[in-house]
Parts: C-alpha cells; structure tokens; sequence
C-alpha cells in the first residue's frame, strides 16, 4: 500500500495537528493492514455497518420526514456497496484489525492551538466497526467528516489531499462517498443519542439542538451522494515558474488532489514520499523512468477522476506526449480539462531558483542548469492545445484568485 515511514518514531496518542496525524494514520494502516483468504469480508463489514447504523438511527426518529429521507440514503448505500463489491474484494488484502482511533483513544486533533475534535479522526469509539474488520477508507472518510461537520472544509480537503500523497492509495477515494455516508447516519445517531440518555423530561432546547444536528449529518449525507463532474487541471512550467505553489491553493478552495510528478516519481523507485531529497540514491531522471512517472500520473488521475474529485498535476509536462496523456484521461470520461501554462520573466526564474537552491543547501548553478535543459526540452502547445490553454502569470499579484476563478468558469 505504501512504504513504511522513514521516521523512527510516531505519535501515537496526545495532540495532534494534520502535519502530525496524517503520517501517523497512513502508517498504522500501511503497518497493520493484512490478507483474508475470504474475499467477501469486506464488502460484508461495510454491509453489517450500514445495517446497524441504520436500524440504530431509524429507531430514535420520529419524524416521517426524516425516516424517508433514511430510507433513501439506505437504498443508495445498497446499490453503491453491490456497484463497489469488487474493489472491496480486491482491497481484502488492506483489512485492518481495528481503527486507528481504537488505538489511540485519548488522541486529539488541533488547528493553530485550538481543539477541534477529542477523538483526532472523531470515531465513535463504542460504535459498530471501530474493532475491526475494516477497510482504511472508513478511518478516513471519519476524519474529513469530522472536519466537514465542523464547517473545517479547507482542513478537510487538505486532510485527503496530504492522506493521498503520504499513503499513494489512489483506489481508496472511490469508497469514500459510501464511507463518508455511513459516518453521517453515525453522528446522527449520536446527537438524537444524546436526548435520549438526558432522560424523559420535557427538554425543547435539547430537543432542537439534537434534531438539528442530526438533519446537518443527513444533508452532508445527502451531499455526498450526489454525482459530479470533476475538472482535470494540468500544469505547466518550468523549475521555479510557481506550479507548485499555486496548485497548492487549488486544494484548499476547489478541494482539488495535487498529483506531484516528483512524489510518484519517487514512489515508483521505493523512495517514501517524506524522505529528505538528499537521501536519495539513485538516479531517478532518466528518461525511462520519465516516462514510467507519467504513466502513472495518469493511471492516478484517472482514479481520482473516476471517484468524482477534481484533480490538478502538478509537473513539468513539458512533452507534449505527456500533456496528451493526462489530457485524455478527462476527455475520455466526457470531463472537463484546462492546461494552465505557469508562467514568470527569466530574472524572477533564476532569482526563485537560487533562492531555493540556498534553502536546499544545493549548488545554484546545478539548479539553474536543470532550469536551462528544461527551457530547451519544452514543446510549445499544439493547436488542440490551445483551445484549453491559460496563461498564468505568477508574478501577478492577485495571481491565485485570478487561477481559482478562471478553473471554476471554465467547470462551469
């Protein structure tokens, strides 16, 4: 699933912030993960989950409302898990014993100080499944609904976005909209929880402080069923013209998952993406290998794409065989697709590269020589090209809004 962490030690209980936590829950599910010789065990945990959550929430409701809208949500969970069973089947091999909340009980998740959930991924500890056996999709999607309950949607896109590029679990986001459900119906559950164990006295202020927390899990249940259209973004530049700095703000406002061709180039090599770039052994630029990174963004993006989250490359992409590659991936699923051309004057290039250079305690002229072969490697856009082309001029001031507006019209 993913290579073992290249830190001797992780947190496993106490505070947590998302930088802290994300190595440490893509580690216990690499470490803990194990085969079944029975290949329908997953897909009948997920089954006895939803079965449980339901009949549990159905039974605190009163409202012919709410039971209806139950009863919808349970017959799409049906159809998508039957739709899915194949992928669970494959994935036997991922089982964990327990979840990671179950391992780290007093664990808390903090942003900038403040405590956002007492339980880091908000796991009910005392419900259905929290002991195994479960797919490492469920911890997660626990997690970014945590995050979305709490109106933390940039926490939570970043959440996925960090999980995806530590873990390279790329099939897993096709069983988060199935996940993420079955978590809303568990916070229902536990806020209408929450009056009955007051006892029966007459409570109004509890009463719709309850009923309302349970109908925002179901409208978030709600949400993430509905189908989407996800954009393919791929970037174009070369070092230092900005690609990853502002693709980086595409997580966070579009909830978009950045593939980084430097992180799967070195996945493909067994090289974790969190080790330190002066570890590195080996070569890993060849052309070869070039081509072997490409395959596999695409490979990756058309997963992401598949699983209705919008996706942006962040690479050089300067052959056009390799923008085709990545471009097809979209308009072969009827997607929309924009190629963004990540664009700065020679002198701010070479500045933002020595700069770099410093930081990395490398030599500026190795840096700026790769910038120099780069510049001559680069195949202008094609015609075809240009129809889905926009340049970007990084130095701008107001350059991510200007990035993040010009994605959402062309969706549109």
């Amino acid at each position: 699933m993913s290579q073992r962490q290249p830190h001797d030690t992780l947190p496993r209980e106490g505070d947590f912030d998302l930088v802290s936590l994300l190595p440490s829950l893509c580690a216990w599910h690499g470490e803990h993960g194990h085969d079944t010789d029975d290949a329908s065990r997953s897909p009948r945990a997920v089954r006895e989950r939803m079965n449980i959550e339901i009949q549990a929430l159905e039974s605190l409701m009163s409202g012919d409302e709410d039971r209806l809208r139950l009863s919808d949500l349970a017959r799409w969970l049906e159809e998508n898990i039957t739709r899915l069973e194949p992928l669970l089947r494959a994935r036997n091999t991922m089982l964990l014993p327990e979840s990671w909340a179950h391992a780290n009980p007093r664990s808390r998740l903090l942003d900038e100080g403040r405590v956002l959930v007492a339980n880091a991924i908000d796991r009910d500890l005392d419900g259905a499944g929290v002991d195994g056996p479960l797919d490492p999709a469920s911890d997660v999607a626990s997690l970014l609904v945590g995050l979305e309950i709490r109106d933390e949607g940039r926490l939570s896109h970043q959440a996925l976005d960090g999980y995806l590029r530590i873990s390279g679990d790329y099939e897993l986001p096709r069983l988060l909209p199935v996940f993420r459900v079955i978590e809303c119906l568990s916070g229902a559950r536990r806020a209408l929880r929450r009056r009955e164990e007051a006892g029966d006295d007459e409570q109004p202020a509890l009463l719709a402080e309850t009923m309302s927390a349970c109908r925002r899990y179901l409208d978030l249940a709600e949400y993430h069923t509905e189908f989407r259209f996800p954009p393919l973004v791929i970037g174009v530049g070369v070092a230092g013209s900005g690609k990853s700095r502002f693709t980086r703000t595409l997580v966070s406002r579009l909830g978009a998952i950045r593939l980084c061709s430097d992180v799967e180039r070195r996945r493909l090599h067994g090289i974790h993406p969190q080790e330190k770039k002066g570890d590195v052994p080996v070569d890993i630029f060849f052309d070869a290998a070039t081509e072997k990174t490409y395959h596999r963004l695409a490979k990756c993006a058309g997963a992401l794409l598949d699983a209705g989250l919008p996706v942006c490359i962040d690479g050089t992409c300067l052959k056009r065989e390799q923008r085709d590659l990545l471009r097809h991936q979209a308009e072969g699923r009827g997607l929309p697709v924009l190629l963004i051309s990540f664009e700065a004057d020679e002198a701010t290039l070479e500045r933002r590269i020595t700069k770099r250079a410093a930081r990395q305690d490398v030599l500026a002229e190795e840096s700026l020589a790769i910038l120099a072969r780069q510049r001559e490697a680069f195949e202008d856009f094609s015609d075809e090209e240009r129809l889905l082309l926009v340049r970007l001029d990084t130095t701008a001031d107001n350059a991510a809004e200007i990035l993040a507006g010009l994605i959402q019209e062309h969706v549109r």
